[in-house]
Order: structure tokens, then C-alpha cells, then sequence
């Protein structure tokens, strides 16, 4: 029996005077001078102040026992156990007194433990009794427990008591946990002192880039990063579903601020070519996030962590990359375990390929160790597999080159820092007109150098790019810095170049870009005897600290290793030395390997006539494609060669470039971006030519869209429906806004759909002329649609496509010359607001209802592939409309049939691709059309629908569509007599023999699609 139960038979009155009398009454205050203040002090039955025996204490429990059984109801227990549960009950009570505790640990303790201890004082108390006694004895025991914890929360030293108590007891817990935090830290409170100093240590060692080519006298070398960064663009590739009768476009372009890629997906590869801003990137994130304080950035080179050997663990980051601050033990794990990292891995290109696979798995180790961390790996583009990390979750990004917009941004800017502001229009102007030099301003590294050498040559610049870099490498080589408090080594500029060429060859073979100095240092040490102006000029480690201290070239990214200032100085200056040297065997044996690309194309453009004549023919000996491109393209740097090997290279490229199909364009670009530069046209070219052309540009967008952009740019005015669509269907690989102005805008609009999937291409429209014909792919609102069109009455054709966000049609109404509409939205229900439109055309795909399609009296041409209402074709197409041209596909006829068609006698054209057979009635239908000159059919009707078809004089054209050649089409020809256009198209995966289906209808012409 519970307390509460118990209390329903127990009065509290009655329970309560007799607890009361178990205890003495104590006088007011706290109680602190008997302490403690024990049970055995407070029970009247014990000590000195003894007020009770334990005759009275037995009384009063056969008392409350006698009660309960006197209450109204059924006895608690039987009557006879009476005597027998008041002595067990009086036991339980006199065992207060030997309780070892105080008042104030009883009430802590609870009624119900407190009734447990007496129990345990008083065993053997229940012995005996029946099971209905035990329970009633338990409960009353845990009831008077509550009445005596009761009882003692009202004593006035009560509650004085506690409150000295508590105090007590949180001063000595205070103390203890300050002597605890004295001798022993939390290591919450050393990790944020060390944050404190490790995060404005990695914003200042970050928030600086260099300047090339500014004379130190006048300008400082580095700039600070928040006036330098050029925000630039990423770009990933997501699948998208083509539209009908367009060119298959398997995927499309997101674009987003490079600064941005880590804020909607946690893990990132970001690829882009050399000199990019992959490394100025990791800066600036690592500096943002440190001033921010949201994450704690790790910067790893790969270069520098390779080198080392083994790969750091979180708690070695640190010392790998040389910072010079201890971090409590344990940081980096608590850290990345807390998802508070942001680790900026840099450079996988710039590590042997053998290693990749080591560094995958070190990478990957660290991503499932320590999850909901940041992360960023960057490479070059063709450096590992496109999939490489995907399984992982890494979302691939590529690094876009400047467009024309950020290389006037950047020319402005560094025209700004380096006091030069006299010659930024003039650079301007050339960068606009000069398409070389144009064409090698893609990249903050390139428009540094050209910036800094316009400056030198005070409005000069060479053409070429074996010239810009000579140039170049001029002014860097003669840089003198004689204020950074070091011996200074005279070297001419010859001999840093030997020097250097040295140390970039000795890269270059051992497919890294980064090594120790020691390395270095015993190269320079070799090759002193043979450059007499160095070699008195100190030991080896003196001529290395005079080369990167003075050339411009070298630099030391940590302790104890080197590399050039780009990827680009080292494989030209590779080439240089591999041809002085004579190793073109060893260019050419690597040719298979993309990265070795420049290296080779410079090494001809350093070679003489006849050490270019074997390299170029070692290229085309492999006979594959890119590596054919690749001498195609080494013919510009090619100023005197055999004009036979040169006419070989030519005439081998000529069969790849220009692509004559679709097919070629796309094994075309394969090869990669090199393709670019060496697309033609589109003079010269016919049509399918240019189309190819086109196409290949418009596939490489994805790693060059400056490059593709130069490319289509040209082809803007061609006539070529087929160039026109590629052109308009490739929109989504460029930014919105450029594309529309440099390309789209000066398209011929005859018979072509402009596409707009986005909001940036909607907002796009307003800044070209009109557009007649005008596709909206998605959801679109419609009255954003109507918003952003400047000049609704000069749309003719519109095509809502995949849109479940148009729901009501009478909108477009504003669209007061449209003659043609596409619906395909599955939300649109009512048709009838389109009888205030003068229709021609209706196309309906997906709606959900027809309702008022019966009132569309105005068209002639009518698409549907939705189920039909009714029984017959005249209960729910518009039985006053003249139609001329009718679509029923999908299960449009599923419960009409054809019954009804033969009220249409101006039908000229009908195209049947029903999932349900015709019938014989259905046929007679179809007979009695009299101007029906034109039928197409799907090939499932074949056999069951065909062999209950008529004779139909009057069908002068025939299409048969998705044949799987499979079917008995010879049945045809007889039954139409005045046949004489056939047209067969296979279905998707089938061949088709076209002479054996031509030879069934010999009066006609057959086409094969």
C-alpha cells in the first residue's frame, strides 16, 4: 500500500501529534553549538531530555495501527495481526534513535530512503506477518517518515542550520576547485589563451602577397591581402535533363565566389590551373576565418608536409608547416573533435603521383576521424581523377581564369599600390586590343608580371610568350635588394639563370616543386665550377641565399625548403636547361604526362631548328590525339623549322581540328584546354565545321570559359541554326550577364529558343534587344516571368517547361502577340483565360485539368499528351478550331479513341504515338480526313494497330518514329498510294538497314534518321 494510499485511511492530524511527540523541542537559533545535531539528541526517548519511553512510543503505534483498522472500508489487513504489526511499527519508530545522522541528512536523504534504514535497524520486524500486514507496515512506515522529515523542516534550527551548512560547504568546494585550477588548468581555458595567440599569428602570417616586379627602392614587396584579393569564381558541374529536340546537355554550371565554396558543402577539391589564385585563396580564407574567430585554420602546403616524410598527425600541424608557437597538448585533437577546424590542405599537383595515393589516405584518415571540420584540398585540374575524392563527399570546384572584368580590377589595383597610375589606361587599352597578350592575362601571377613589366619598359610589352617571359625574367633577374641587412652576392644575369635553370630541371624531373635547401645547395655546389662569375663569390649556401634573396624567382615557403614564386618560372626555365643540355629524349618520353604540357611547348620554342624537327616527330610517332594537338601547338613557338615537319604536324591536326561532328568535337575535347587556343573560324569552314567547333569550345567552358568565350565570341554572327543553338544551349557555363552581351545578343533569332534556367539569366534579359521566342525552364513565378521580359508584345513562342510554380494562365495575357505556347506545368488547371490570347500553337505536356480547351477556337496547331475527358475527340477539343496539325501522344486517346477526328476536315498533319492500339474505328476516322497529307507513327503500333489500317489515298508523307527494326513496315507502301516521302527514325540503342528499308518503297524518297 502506498503512503498516499495509506494517507486516505490515516488522518494527517492523527499522524502527525503523535511524530511530534517522538521529539524534543528545541529553542530558536541555528543549533551549531551541539553539532552535530544527531537523531539520537532529538528523540524524546533517549538522552537526558528523555520526555517519552518506549512503553508510550509502543502505545502510540498500536494506537495509529488501531486507527487504520477503524477507518471506513475493507481492513487494511486482518484484524487478528493487530498486536503483532504495532510492535514491528514501534521497533521501526524506536530505531530513529539509532540512526547515525542528523536532521539535516535525513530530509537530504527522502522519506523513502529514511523508511528503508529503518527497516534495515528494525530487522527481522516484519517476520511472521501476512503478506496485506507487511505492505500495511511498509506504508506506514514511509508515511510516518514523511511526517517526521515534515517535522523537522519546521524546527526553527532547522532551516538556520541548513543555511550554515550550505555555505559552509560551498566555501570549502570553492577553495578546493581553485586549488584544483592552480595546480592543473581546464584545458578549455589553455586553449583559448592559445587561441588567442595563435589565430592573429596565422591572419598576420597569411595577410600579405607579393607584387612582382616593383623596385623595392620605391615600392614595398608585399601587399597587404586585404587590398590585393581579387574575388574570383568557382564552378561545379551538376546534371540536368535536356529539353525535347535540343542537344543533349548531360550537365550543367554553378557558379559561386571561389571565397565562398566551403559555406554550402564541408568538404571541397578546388582545381585550377597554375597561377590561378589556388594559394592566394587558402590565404585568404585562413585570414578570414582567424579575424572571425568561427573556426582555427590550418594552412598545409603539400609540398612542405612531403618532404618530411610521413604525413603530421593534428597534433604535428603545427611544427610541419615551421609556426613557432607550442600549443597545449591535446589542442588540435579537441579542436577538430569539437568540428571547430578548418584545414586548408594546398597543392596536391605539386607532389609526386606516386605520393597522391599516400596523401588520399592520410587526408581521408583525418575526415573520418574528426567530422563536421572544414576542409579544402587544391590542385590542378588534370593532377588526379575527376572522382577522386566524390565517394568522400567532397564537392569539386574549378577555379575559373580572371575574366576581363577582374583583369581591369586587378590592373587598377596594382597600378594603385605601386604609385604608377600613369600607366594603367595604357595597359588597359592593350590588354582590350591585343588578343596574345590577352590571352595571357588569365591569372593574377601572368597580370602581375605584365603589370609590373609595362611599368619597366615605361608602355612597352613584347609579343609572344617565349618573349614575355625572357622579358620577365630580365626584370626579375636584375632586382637588387640591398636593405634587408644581408651580404650581398654580384651575380650577373646569366649567371642566375644557369643557376636557377639548375635547380627548376632538377624539379621538373622529380615531379615536385618544392625542395630542401640542402638539396638546392648541393646543385649550386656542382655547378660553381662551370659559372666563373659565381664561383667566387662564396660557398654554395651563400650563392642559394643571394639567389633568393635577389632574383625574384626562388623563394622559401619554411624552414629549410625553397621553391620558384610559380609552377609557370620553373617549367620554362626547366625547358630551357633540358634543350641546352640536350635531354629532349626525356621531354619527349614524357609527353604522356599533362603536366609536363609547358615544359615541352617551351623546350621547343628554346630549341634549334633541328632539335625541334625530333621532338615534333617523337610527338606524332605516338599517333594520339592530344599529343598531335600538343605539336600543333608547339608550332607557334616554332620560328624557324623544317616546312615539311611543319606541313606533317598540319596536315595530322587538320584531321582533328576542325571537328566535323558532334562526336569528333567531343573526343576533341579530351585533349584538354590546349584545344582551345587552336580552334579555327569560323571563316573557311562549312557549317557542320563551325557546329563542331562550337561544341568543343562550348565542353572545355568547364576549365576555360575566358578561353571558350574568345572562342564563341567569334562565332556569333554565323548563320548556322545548328552554331545558333550551341551557342544558346551553352549559356549556362558563363556568367549570365557577359554571356548575354558578348554572344547572345548578337544572335540572328530566326526559328531559335532563347533558355532561361536561373535568375541570373532572367535578369539577364532586360539587357538585350527582344527575343520572339523565349523558353522558361523551372520554376518560374509567373509574374517573373512577365517582370523580366522588357517588352512582353514581342514574344511570339513561349515555352513554360518543368514549371510547378505557374498556376493560374491569365497572366499571360500580357504577352498580347504570342501565337505559340508550350505548357508543361503541373499545377496549371484552368485553360480558358488563353481564348484572350490569338493562339495558333498549343503544346501541353503536363497540366492538371483541360478544362476550356474546347474554347481555344483560334488554333491551328495541337499538342497534347495528357489524357483526354470523355468518350470522344469533340467533347474536349475545341470543335470550332481549324486545325491543321495534331499530336496525340502518351495516353491522350485512352478513353476516346479517335472517335470524332473526321470533324476536323482541315487536318493536314497527324502525328499518332498513343500507348493504347487503333482500331478499325478508329481507322475510318483517320480516312475520312480529306487534306490529310502528312502521318507519323510510333512504332508500337506495329504489328496489332497496322494490320487493321486502310487503304489512305491522299498521304503524301509518311515519318515512322522509334523503329527498333523489328517491325514489318513492308505492309505500308500499298495502303498508301500516293506516298512519296518516308522518313524512318530509330529508336534510342537500335540499328536500322537503311538500303533494305528503302528498297520497300520504291516510288518514294527515304530518309534515315
Amino acid at each position: 500500500m502506498e503512503p498516499a494510499v495509506l494517507g486516505g485511511k490515516l488522518a494527517s492530524g492523527l499522524v502527525a501529534p503523535l511524530v511530534k511527540k517522538l521529539f524534543v523541542t528545541g529553542g530558536p537559533g541555528a543549533g551549531l553549538v551541539d553539532r552535530p545535531v544527531r537523531l539520537d539528541r532529538l528523540v524524546s526517548f533517549r538522552g537526558e531530555r528523555r520526555t517519552l519511553g518506549e512503553r508510550e512510543v509502543r502505545l502510540l503505534a498500536g494506537k495509529l495501527v488501531g486507527a487504520a483498522l477503524d477507518s471506513p472500508g475493507e481492513p487494511p489487513f486482518p484484524r487478528d495481526e493487530k498486536e503483532a504489526v504495532a510492535d514491528a511499527l514501534a521497533a521501526r519508530l524506536l530505531a530513529l534513535g539509532d540512526l547515525d545522522m542528523d536532521d539535516v541528512q535525513a530530509v537530504r536523504l527522502g522519506h523513502g530512503e529514511l523508511a528503508a534504514r529503518l527497516r534495515r535497524r528494525a530487522a527481522g520486524s516484519g517476520d511472521g506477518l501476512s503478506t496485506d500486514a507487511r505492505h500495511f507496515l511498509d506504508s506506514a512506515t514511509e508515511w510516518a517518515c514523511l511526517h517526521v522529515l515534515e517535522f523537522f523542516t519546521r524546527r526553527s534550527t532547522f532551516v538556520a542550520r541548513t543555511l550554515v551548512a550550505q555555505t559552509r560547504g560551498q566555501a570549502e568546494l570553492i577553495a578546493k576547485v581553485d586549488e584544483l585550477i592552480a595546480r592543473v588548468p581546464r584545458p578549455d581555458a589553455r586553449d583559448t589563451a592559445f587561441e588567442r595567440r595563435y589565430l592573429p599569428y596565422v591572419a598576420d602570417r597569411h595577410n600579405r602577397i607579393t607584387i612582382y616586379g616593383i623596385d623595392l627602392r620605391d615600392s614595398p614587396d608585399r601587399w597587404p591581402l586585404e587590398v590585393a584579393y581579387l574575388s574570383l569564381e568557382a564552378t561545379a558541374e551538376e546534371e540536368h535533363a535536356a529539353l525535347p529536340g535540343e542537344d543533349a546537355e548531360p550537365e550543367r554550371t554553378v557558379r559561386l565566389p571561389a571565397e565562398a565554396a566551403l559555406t554550402t558543402r564541408d568538404r571541397v577539391l578546388l582545381r585550377g590551373d597554375a597561377g590561378s589564385g589556388k594559394t592566394t585563396l587558402v590565404q585568404w580564407l585562413a585570414v578570414t576565418a582567424a579575424r572571425d574567430g568561427d573556426r582555427v585554420p590550418y594552412v598545409l602546403p603539400l609540398r612542405t608536409l612531403t618532404r618530411a616524410g610521413a604525413l603530421p598527425s593534428p597534433a604535428a600541424f603545427l611544427t610541419a608547416v615551421g609556426c613557432p608557437l607550442t600549443p597545449p597538448e591535446g589542442w588540435a585533437e579537441r579542436v577538430l573533435g569539437a568540428g571547430r577546424g578548418l584545414v586548408l590542405v594546398d597543392g596536391l599537383d605539386e607532389i609526386p603521383a606516386a605520393e597522391r595515393h599516400r596523401t588520399r589516405d592520410w587526408l581521408l584518415g583525418l575526415v573520418r576521424a574528426f567530422p563536421g571540420n572544414r576542409w579544402l584540398l587544391t590542385s590542378r585540374p588534370t593532377a588526379v581523377r575527376p572522382d577522386w575524392l566524390a565517394a568522400e563527399g567532397f564537392r569539386e570546384l574549378a577555379l575559373t581564369p580572371m575574366r576581363r572584368d577582374d583583369v581591369t580590377t586587378f590592373v587598377r589595383r596594382w597600378h594603385a599600390a605601386a604609385e604608377a597610375p600613369e600607366f594603367e589606361a595604357r595597359l588597359l587599352d592593350s590588354l582590350r586590343t591585343k588578343r596574345d597578350l590577352a590571352r595571357l592575362a588569365t591569372n593574377p601571377l601572368m597580370c602581375g608580371l605584365i603589370c609590373a613589366l609595362h611599368r619597366e619598359r615605361r608602355g612597352y610589352l613584347p609579343t609572344g610568350r617565349k618573349e614575355l617571359y625572357d622579358a620577365a625574367l630580365t626584370m626579375l633577374l636584375a632586382r637588387r635588394d640591398r636593405e634587408r641587412g644581408m651580404d650581398a652576392v654580384e651575380l650577373g644575369e646569366e649567371a642566375q639563370l644557369e643557376l636557377v635553370q639548375r635547380l627548376a630541371y632538377a624539379l621538373v624531373l622529380s615531379g615536385r616543386t618544392e625542395m630542401s635547401v640542402e638539396t638546392a645547395e648541393g646543385i649550386v655546389e656542382r655547378a660553381l665550377p662551370s659559372v666563373a662569375s659565381a664561383a667566387g663569390q662564396g660557398d654554395a649556401a651563400t650563392v642559394l641565399r643571394a639567389l633568393v634573396l635577389r632574383s625574384g624567382l626562388l623563394r622559401q615557403p619554411g624552414e629549410g625548403s625553397l621553391d620558384f614564386v610559380h609552377r609557370t618560372f620553373q617549367d620554362y626555365l626547366g625547358a630551357r636547361y633540358a634543350v641546352e643540355e640536350g635531354h629532349l629524349d626525356v621531354l619527349a618520353g614524357r609527353a604522356g604526362d599533362t603536366q609536363w604540357e609547358d615544359v615541352i611547348r617551351m623546350a621547343v620554342a628554346h630549341a634549334r631548328p633541328g632539335e625541334r624537327t625530333m621532338l615534333l616527330r617523337r610527338l606524332l610517332k605516338e599517333d594520339v590525339p592530344r599529343l598531335t594537338l600538343l605539336a600543333l601547338a608547339c608550332l607557334e613557338h616554332a620560328t624557324a623549322l623544317d616546312p615539311a615537319v611543319r606541313a606533317e604536324v598540319e596536315a595530322r591536326a587538320g584531321a582533328l581540328i576542325p571537328p566535323g561532328s558532334k562526336e569528333d568535337a567531343k573526343a576533341l575535347a579530351d585533349a584538354g584546354p590546349l584545344v582551345l587556343e587552336l580552334l579555327p573560324g569560323p571563316e573557311g569552314l562549312t557549317d557542320a565545321e563551325a557546329h563542331g567547333v562550337a561544341v568543343a569550345a562550348s565542353l572545355l567552358a568547364v576549365h576555360e570559359p575566358t578561353g571558350a568565350l574568345a572562342v564563341l565570341r567569334r562565332y556569333r554572327e554565323h548563320p548556322s541554326l545548328d552554331v545558333r543553338r550551341q551557342l544558346v544551349g551553352t549559356w549556362d557555363r558563363f556568367e549570365a550577364r557577359e554571356y548575354a552581351t558578348e554572344v547572345l545578343d548578337h544572335l540572328d533569332r530566326t526559328a531559335l529558343f532563347l533558355t532561361c534556367r536561373t535568375k541570373a539569366q532572367r535578369e539577364a534579359l532586360p539587357v538585350m534587344g527582344p527575343w520572339t521566342h523565349l523558353t522558361f525552364l523551372g520554376a518560374h513565378p509567373t509574374t517573373e516571368i512577365i517582370d523580366c521580359v522588357a517588352e512582353p508584345g514581342a514574344v511570339e513562342e513561349l515555352q513554360l517547361v518543368n514549371n510547378s510554380e505557374v498556376t493560374e494562365l491569365g497572366a499571360l495575357s500580357a504577352f498580347t502577340s504570342l501565337r505559340l505556347l508550350l505548357i508543361d506545368c503541373d499545377r496549371a488547371r484552368d485553360l480558358g483565360p488563353l481564348t484572350r490570347l490569338s493562339l495558333t500553337a498549343l503544346l501541353i505536356n503536363r497540366t492538371a485539368g483541360l478544362t476550356g480547351l474546347s474554347d481555344l477556337s483560334s488554333v491551328t496547331h495541337l499538342t497534347v499528351a495528357r489524357r483526354l475527358p470523355g468518350t470522344r475527340l469533340t467533347a474536349s477539343l475545341p470543335a470550332d478550331a481549324p486545325l491543321q496539325y495534331l499530336y496525340l501522344g502518351d495516353d491522350a486517346i485512352a478513353g476516346t479513341g479517335l472517335r470524332g477526328l473526321s470533324r476536323w476536315k482541315t487536318l493536314q498533319a497527324l502525328y499518332l504515338s498513343p500507348a493504347t492500339q487503333l482500331t478499325a474505328e478508329d481507322w475510318a476516322e483517320i480516312r475520312r480526313l480529306p487534306q490529310l497529307a502528312l502521318l507519323y507513327l510510333h512504332g508500337s503500333l506495329f504489328p496489332d494497330s497496322i494490320e487493321v489500317m486502310p487503304t489512305l489515298p491522299g498521304v503524301e508523307e509518311l515519318g515512322l518514329i522509334a523503329l527498333d527494326g523489328g517491325q514489318d513496315i513492308s505492309v505500308l507502301a500499298p495502303r498508301l498510294p500516293d506516298m512519296r516521302t518516308v522518313t524512318l527514325q530509330a529508336a534510342p540503342g537500335a540499328s536500322l538497314d537503311g538500303a533494305r528499308l528503302a528498297a520497300l518503297f520504291p516510288d518514294a524518297d527515304v530518309t534515315l534518321q
